[in-house]
């Protein structure tokens, strides 16, 4: 099972832009924002991630909310962070 799970935009990369580091339950990696190029995140919101990359925007109170279901899924969502952390975009 593949699934979306929220992150937090920590920093903008200043040479690609299109590329952001993101936090997600303690794991922190760089994903490719691109596909909300019209209307880029910023530091300190919330986005939707899958594969590396950034689906939507979201706010806090959803993400909370997305991160309590995911949690309580368990293998699911284990998985999906253990991909998250062996991803490298360069």
């Amino acid at each position: 099972m593949c699934l979306g799970i929220p992150g937090e935009i920590i920093e903008i990369s200043q040479e690609r832009p299109d590329l952001a580091k993101v936090a997600v339950s303690g794991v922190k990696r760089t994903i490719n924002i691109g596909l909300l190029s019209d209307d880029p995140p910023t530091p300190g919101e919330w986005i939707l991630i899958h594969v590396g990359f950034a689906l939507s925007k979201i706010d806090e109170k959803e993400a909370a909310a997305a991160l309590e279901f995911l949690e309580s899924i368990g293998k699911a969502y284990e998985d999906e962070l253990a991909a998250l952390r062996d991803s490298r975009i360069d």
